[in-house]
């Protein structure tokens, strides 16, 4: 699994550990009511459908893993179910929101150049913020018009790049990167002021402030674009299989959500156009 995910199933069964110890128990000494209680807390407390999902998922696993290893005797999670939620259409920018935040960024200034190549990367290729800030200088490939990133299971793709993020990453790394490196030698593309690679959080940040900059008022985060980018496609007559081989996804339904948003638009459109709708 990525490291973001071990990150994510960690910060899970740590809250489990909180949980038991509030209810005066060893965590291996929960019961099927502790964990249902555990599970409705987790979705009182305002947390998603799906990342109590991911709750549940990491409890299942441990206590699979305490009954295989005989360090209890019944497995009290083996029925506990994860809510259904309903799945919601993901959010995406619109042309002209993607034009503002694209302008945002302050180019005349090293990091705004930077911040324009990172930006205008994110929108032509989809990739996820964790993949984007993991890109090195070897991974570019200008010339040819494309990207080879590490993906989730560390699954490597190829992802076409646009002639206007290509323009943009070329005067990043002739004016701007040398400024953030300051003759040291660093096989990241994307650096932060210290000369080191961006971190995730790092991008987030800039994200926010390119976005406050353009007014853009909808809440703005790497998966927006991602987002925006697989639905423009989509909306231009792009193949569905080619945006999953793009967008990295195992499974075809994942890539599917973004009919749906199409169909949404569309039915929009007819409401309001059509003279009987």
């Amino acid at each position: 699994m990525a490291a973001n995910t071990l990150e994510a199933y960690r910060r899970d069964l740590t809250r489990l550990a909180e949980f038991a110890s509030g209810q005066g128990k060893d965590v291996v000494a929960l019961d099927r009511h502790d964990l249902e209680a555990a599970v409705r807390l987790s979705m009182t407390d305002g947390r998603s459908a799906s990342s109590t999902a991911r709750f549940v998922a990491g409890v299942r696993g441990f206590f699979r893993f305490l009954r295989v290893s005989g360090q209890i005797a019944v497995n009290p999670a083996e029925e506990i179910q994860a809510p259904r939620g309903v799945t919601g259409l993901p959010k995406f920018l619109s042309l002209e929101q993607v034009d503002a935040l694209l302008a945002a960024p302050d180019t005349r200034t090293p990091k705004g150049m930077r911040d324009r190549a990172l930006v205008e990367v994110l929108y032509a290729t989809g990739l996820r913020v964790s993949e984007l800030v993991g890109l090195r200088q070897t991974d570019i490939r200008l010339d040819q018009g494309y990207l080879q990133c590490l993906g989730k299971g560390s699954k490597e793709r190829v992802v076409p790049l646009g002639e206007e993020a290509v323009g943009w990453v070329k005067r990043y790394q002739a004016e701007a990167r040398p400024a953030f490196t300051k003759g040291r030698q660093s096989p990241w593309l994307f650096l932060n002021p210290r000369g080191q690679r961006l971190s995730r959080v790092g991008f987030w940040k800039i994200l926010k402030t390119l976005g406050r900059t353009a007014e853009i008022r909808v809440a703005l985060t790497p998966h927006v674009l991602r987002h925006s980018f697989a639905t423009h496609l989509l909306e231009r007559g792009a193949d569905l299989r080619a945006i999953q081989a793009m967008l990295g996804h195992a499974d075809l339904s994942t890539t599917q959500i973004y009919t749906h948003v199409l169909e949404a638009r569309l039915r929009q459109v007819y409401d309001r156009y059509h003279p009987r709708a």
